[in-house]
C-alpha cells in the first residue's frame, strides 16, 4: 500500500509547491512510482511539471465534484514513474460547492482509495490556507510534511497548523502523522542559522536533517516545466531534494 503525504502550510511563499514538485520527482527518479495531486486552485504544481493548466480536460475539480474517479484524471508527466492529477482555477468553486456535500471532508480520500495500491508515494500539494480543500488533503493523507521558511516569522502560524493537524487526527483521520518539518530558503546568514536553531529546539527530531537552500535554479526550473533534477542536477537545490527523498524513504 502506498504512502500518502500532504505538503501543507497556511502561509504562502514557503516552498510548499517547490517541495511537492521536486520531492515527487526525486522519489520517481529513485524508482518509486509516484503521483502528484495538485490541490491548489492556483495550479502552480501543474504548471511546474510542464502541464498546461488552461488545457486540462479532466482535473481534480471533476474528481471532487463531478463523480469522476481519480484514475480518470491521472496524466503522464513524461518522466518515468511520475504521474499527476492536475488542477486549475475551476477548483476555486469547489470550496463553495463542497459545503453542502455529505462527508465533504472525506471527498478526496474516497475518490483516491483505488489509487493507494497503484503508487508507492502520493504527494498532495495543499493550498496556502487552512481551507476545506486543505482539510480534504489532511483527511486523505497518512502524514503531513510541513514546509517552514528560514525567516524571522518562521514559527508564526505553525502552532495553528499543528493544532489543526491534531484536530483532524482526533476527529477525522486517526492515522494522521507528522512526516516532518522541512526548513526551506536557507541562506548563510546569522538569521537563518538562528531560525534553524530555534525550530530544532522546539520540534526536535520532527525536523528533517535536510535543509533546502535559497537557490536561483529552484526558482527557474518551473518556468521550463521541469523539476529541478531534470533542469540542473548538479545545483544545490537538486542535491538537497535528492537528500530529502532519501530521508523521507528512511523515515518510512
Amino acid at each position: 500500500m502506498g504512502r500518502v503525504i500532504a505538503i501543507a502550510n497556511q502561509k504562502g511563499g514557503v516552498g510548499k509547491t517547490t517541495t511537492a514538485i521536486n520531492l515527487a520527482a526525486c522519489m520517481a527518479a529513485a524508482g518509486r512510482k509516484t503521483l502528484l495531486v495538485d490541490l491548489d486552485p492556483q495550479g502552480n504544481a501543474t504548471q511546474g511539471i510542464g502541464i498546461d493548466k488552461n488545457a486540462i480536460e479532466t482535473g481534480l475539480y471533476d474528481v471532487l465534484l463531478n463523480g469522476v474517479e481519480a484514475a480518470e484524471a491521472v496524466v503522464d508527466t513524461g518522466m518515468e514513474n511520475f504521474q499527476a492529477i492536475p488542477s486549475n482555477r475551476d477548483l476555486v468553486g469547489a470550496e463553495v460547492e463542497l459545503v453542502d456535500v455529505d462527508r465533504r471532508e472525506f471527498r478526496l480520500r474516497e475518490r483516491m482509495r483505488l489509487l493507494i495500491d497503484v503508487y508507492d508515494y502520493i504527494f498532495i500539494d495543499c493550498p496556502p490556507s487552512l481551507s476545506l480543500l486543505t482539510l480534504n488533503g489532511l483527511v486523505a493523507a497518512d502524514a503531513v510534511l510541513i514546509t517552514l521558511q528560514c525567516e524571522y516569522y518562521a514559527l508564526e502560524g505553525l502552532s495553528e497548523l499543528l493544532q489543526t493537524i491534531i484536530l483532524v487526527r482526533d476527529k477525522l483521520n486517526r492515522g494522521l502523522q507528522i512526516q516532518g518539518v522541512l526548513l526551506t530558503m536557507y541562506q548563510h546568514t546569522n538569521l537563518s542559522k538562528q531560525v534553524i536553531e530555534d525550530v530544532r529546539t522546539h520540534l526536535g527530531d520532527k525536523v528533517f536533517r535536510t535543509v533546502i537552500p535559497r537557490n536561483v535554479t529552484l526558482s527557474e526550473a518551473p518556468s521550463f516545466g521541469k523539476p529541478v533534477i531534470y533542469y540542473d542536477l548538479k545545483c544545490a537545490g537538486a542535491q538537497a531534494y535528492l537528500a530529502l527523498a532519501r530521508e523521507v524513504i528512511s523515515r518510512g
